[in-house]
């Protein structure tokens, strides 16, 4: 009985090996063309007309006004993009309209993330081919409390397994109500086509541990938020962020205190389309927007 077991956790390890072996044959191609995400990435808003479709033309009168910006590329369907709200059609196609505008070499970041696995893989691929070049899957939330790290390791090696393009892992709490452990992240480093994440939690400590954790790997981690991003710059030997803003107050203003329909009221402001939230996102009360308002004019943005 003892030599039986012996051969059968050998064979296990043997299996195992050749599994890995097998998933990094799988996403070489991957692995060798990694995209470095240095640099700024804006996280952009989906217009809707009056009637809350998606307003297409107003998107591309954004996109050329981004285009005269030295971002090194876009976020498209992150938490700005009110993704929860549009359909599976909708979020393709916003990705599709956004690479036909997106200037050559600029990086397009597309959210494929879903609650199941099976239909992240399967929107992971549509963005992929609607000229994603990488996407960005925030973590299953509905289920939370079954969401531990054996739950998201498998979740996110599936998806990682099946993508044709780099996956950045999305941990964004104040939306989900579950922030990726810090131990799912550091396993999930190691895989061959997982690029790294965009942390939007905010938590220095956490973000610095991460980067720690995961230097003996070609990670790379982003800042999530404007109000952060400096001194997420001061924990990374390479640091990267996703939204720069000098000034902290008019950030929170939108990111912390009135999210996106404060974000689409500052669009206006500054000559961009914002538009209308899809329902049952409400648009600012009068006393929200003269508080906004008072936000960006007192530090000088208005």
């Amino acid at each position: 009985m003892h030599s039986v077991r012996v051969w059968r956790r050998a064979s296990c390890s043997l299996c195992r090996a050749q599994r890995l072996a097998a998933r990094r044959r799988s996403v070489s191609h991957t692995a060798a063309a990694r995209p470095d995400l240095s640099g700024i990435y804006p996280p952009i808003a989906t217009p809707f007309t009056a009637k809350q479709d998606v307003d297409y033309q107003k998107l591309e009168e954004n996109l050329r006004k981004y285009a005269a910006i030295p971002f090194k590329g876009l976020v498209v369907q992150g938490s700005n993009g009110e993704y929860p709200y549009l359909t599976e059609e909708e979020r393709v196609e916003v990705v599709k309209v956004v690479r036909r505008s997106l200037p050559q070499g600029k990086l397009l970041m597309a959210g494929s993330g879903c609650e199941s696995t099976r239909a992240t893989i399967q929107l992971t691929e549509k963005m992929a081919a609607a000229g994603a070049d990488a996407v960005l899957v925030v973590n299953p939330c509905f289920y939370k409390g079954k969401m531990d790290s054996r739950a998201l390791i498998h979740h996110f090696t599936k998806v990682a397994d099946s993508s044709p393009v780099p996956v950045v892992l999305y941990s964004v709490p104040a939306n989900t109500g579950l922030e990726l452990p810090i131990d799912a992240v550091v396993e999930l480093s190691q895989h061959p086509n997982i690029l790294g994440l965009k942390d939007s939690g905010g938590d220095i400590t956490r973000i610095g541990l991460i980067v720690h954790k995961t230097k003996a790997q070609d990670f790379q981690v982003l800042a999530g938020s404007a109000g952060f991003l400096m001194a997420a710059y001061c924990v990374g030997k390479t640091p990267k962020a996703e939204l720069l803003f000098l000034n902290r107050e008019p950030s929170a203003a939108v990111t912390r205190k009135l999210g996106v329909p404060a974000l689409k009221q500052a669009m206006e402001w500054f000559g961009y389309h914002g538009g209308t939230c899809r329902s049952p996102l409400q648009p600012l009360t009068e006393a929200e927007a003269q508080q906004l308002r008072r936000d960006f004019s007192t530090n000088g943005w208005l």
